[in-house]
């Protein structure tokens, strides 16, 4: 049993021992499994003896896997199950110290079950509710002893997930957050101190991703699976943006967001209106079979071809030859893409703007190529094989005779479009000339020449030798055979092409810099620290990088540079640069490349 907690005295609760989680759906069944395994007793309760079979049965799935895997022992697996019982009856949770509610995102369900729980558990016993939707300190006013009410919002699948956001509010007394911090990390966690507003940190940066995702897709802006490719290979994340909302549920989805949209009235947090379509259809994701893909049954991983499902090698026309290719610039987006074509065994001419600089992007490929040799990935011979099909020049002339010319030079409209109309004058007929913008618009690039149809977008990633997207971005002008050539050589040298319209951001950019931009937002706020955002990221979204970390990384001028093409484009005010970032970048805190950005880094 605890001890009494006194906010008067500041005495601490000892290690709670027995805990009642109410609500045996997915996240009530894994936080059960938590605590069991790390030794709590636990009182699982729901209104449905149905679900609490399930529960039991889902635990016993589990911790079966566990012992198969090698993470439980037979004996450690019989003891966890013992410790778990289930009931119908709330009057259960007399006995326990600390209560976690998990039922269902709904103000009027979480109200009764808390004033049903005054009634019944000890004075000292502390509740904590599992919402990442609602208001924490609304439910704690409703509650006889406010003080003693906090969030505790666990992440699904809560026995793999890290990340445990304590969720405060105003009227919670510091030891109750002090003693559920303590728990969190008795129990393996990485707990993060937040306050209360809907969505709290991974949330509240997560779904207005999701959001924008959503609405491009409703806009056909792109498919969902280029959507969801462009993400996971783009920025490395663990799934794309659309089946990740098919796992939360889009019906949960939309409530975070109308109610992260109440408190925030930001239009990226408005549910685009495809989620309320499929909430109100019933096609709320895997849990019913079906939501932005279609699933071979109810809470089945596994997608099914269904009507939206393209057809392997749907293309509208065949693509011109490709046998050389000329990659315009000496920089190192430049020196990757040439070195990802002689690598497919294309010819390539890497022009720049002297024989030097050409010469030094050469050289560069040749110490990439010889750390592939080192790390046993290329032979001596395959290495030199490569650096011999690439052919420095000092002039864009040198292009006169390539199937496809790539620039890859400075983001900067006026001398991209000066280098079009070189590109226009000095490459055959028929030639396809594409850019590798991130930001700008294509269109503009075409215009510049007098054959705008064979112009197209190849945004590759930084590293382009490691990083496997292309987004493949058509203009309105774009002829449907330059298309299915950019395709194809995409294939050739092993890069997965997603399609898209000629808009600021593209895909990728489009929906990452936003998510960047709020995070800043939650610093200049005071809402969260640097680390706990990107902690919360990490642990919790299962991003490889948390959103401080990438910016510091892609340069704060980079960043800066692109929130505002979105915020010109798409004229939202939710896109604004957030201030914090356009200072930093005026200081001249640019991230690693000056030694400080959000971070201070050691000079080389």
């Amino acid at each position: 049993m605890a001890t009494p907690l006194s906010p008067q005295s500041g005495t601490p609760l000892s290690a709670f021992t027995t805990i009642a989680v109410v609500g045996l759906g997915t996240m009530g069944t894994g936080i059960t499994e938590v605590l069991a395994k790390a030794g709590r007793e636990v009182i699982g309760i729901d209104v449905s003896e149905a679900q609490a079979a399930r529960a039991l049965a889902a635990l016993e799935s589990s911790t079966a896997r566990c012992v198969e895997r090698g993470r439980l022992t037979e004996s450690e697996r019989a003891e966890a199950l013992a410790r778990v019982r289930t009931t119908t009856d709330l009057t259960a949770a007399a006995d326990a110290d600390l209560v976690i509610e998990v039922a269902p995102e709904s103000y009027e369900t979480k109200h009764q079950i808390f004033r049903e729980l005054d009634g019944i558990v000890r004075p000292d016993t502390i509740l904590a509710t599992g919402t990442n939707a609602l208001s924490v300190t609304r439910l704690a006013a409703d509650s006889a002893r406010p003080e003693r009410v906090l969030g505790l919002h666990f992440f699904n699948p809560a026995p793999a997930m890290k990340l445990v956001e304590v969720v405060s509010s105003v009227l919670t007394a510091p030891q109750a957050v002090a003693a559920v911090t303590d728990l969190a990390i008795e129990l393996g966690k990485e707990p993060v101190a937040v306050g209360d507003r809907p969505g709290f940190v991974a949330d509240g940066l997560l779904f207005g991703y999701l959001n924008q995702a959503a609405a491009m897709y409703e806009a056909r802006y792109a498919s969902r699976e280029d959507i969801d490719a462009a993400m996971r290979l783009g920025c490395g994340l663990p799934m794309g943006p659309l089946a990740l909302l098919d796992l939360i549920g889009v019906d949960t989805a939309r409530t975070v967001l109308e109610a992260m949209y109440a408190e925030s009235r930001d239009r990226l947090h408005a549910p685009a209106p495809i989620l309320k379509q499929l909430s109100e259809a019933g096609l709320t994701g895997r849990k019913s079979g079906r939501g932005f893909y279609s699933y071979a049954a109810p809470g089945s991983a596994t997608v099914v071809p269904d009507a939206l499902t393209p057809a392997e090698g749907d293309t509208k026309a065949a693509g011109r030859t490709v046998r050389s290719v000329g990659v315009a610039g000496s920089g190192t987006m430049a020196s990757g893409i040439a070195e990802v074509f002689a690598k497919a065994g294309y010819d390539v001419v890497l022009a720049a703007r002297s024989e030097e600089k050409a010469q030094t992007a050469k050289a560069r490929i040749g110490k990439s190529l010889s750390r592939s040799v080192d790390k046993g990935r290329l032979t001596a011979e395959a290495a030199a094989q490569i650096l011999d099909r690439i052919a420095p020049a000092g002039s864009y002339d040198a292009f006169a005779e390539v199937d496809l010319a790539v620039e890859a030079i400075a983001e900067d409209l006026e001398i991209k479009r000066q280098l079009f109309a070189t590109l226009d004058k000095v490459c055959k007929p028929g030639a396809v000339l594409a850019t590798t913008t991130s930001s700008l618009p294509v269109v503009a690039c075409a215009r510049a020449t007098s054959r705008p149809q064979d112009v197209i977008g190849m945004h590759f990633f930084n590293p382009a030798p490691a990083m496997k997207l292309v987004e493949v971005v058509r203009t309105v002008l774009t002829a449907d055979d330059v298309h299915a050539t950019v395709r194809e050589v995409c294939a050739k040298i092993k890069k997965h092409a997603v399609d898209c319209g000629d808009r600021a951001g593209f895909i990728v950019n489009a929906l990452l810099f936003p998510y960047l931009n709020n995070a800043i937002k939650m610093v200049e706020e005071h809402y969260a620290s640097l680390d706990d955002i990107d902690a919360a990221m990490k642990l919790g979204g299962g991003y490889p990088m948390g959103p401080f970390e990438l910016l510091d990384v892609v340069g704060l001028d980079v960043s800066l540079a692109i929130e505002k093409v979105l915020h010109r484009e798409f004229r939202d005010p939710g896109l604004a640069p957030a201030p914090l970032l356009e200072h930093l970048v005026a200081a001249g805190c640019l991230g690693r490349k000056t030694g400080r950005g959000f971070r201070e880094y050691a000079r080389r």
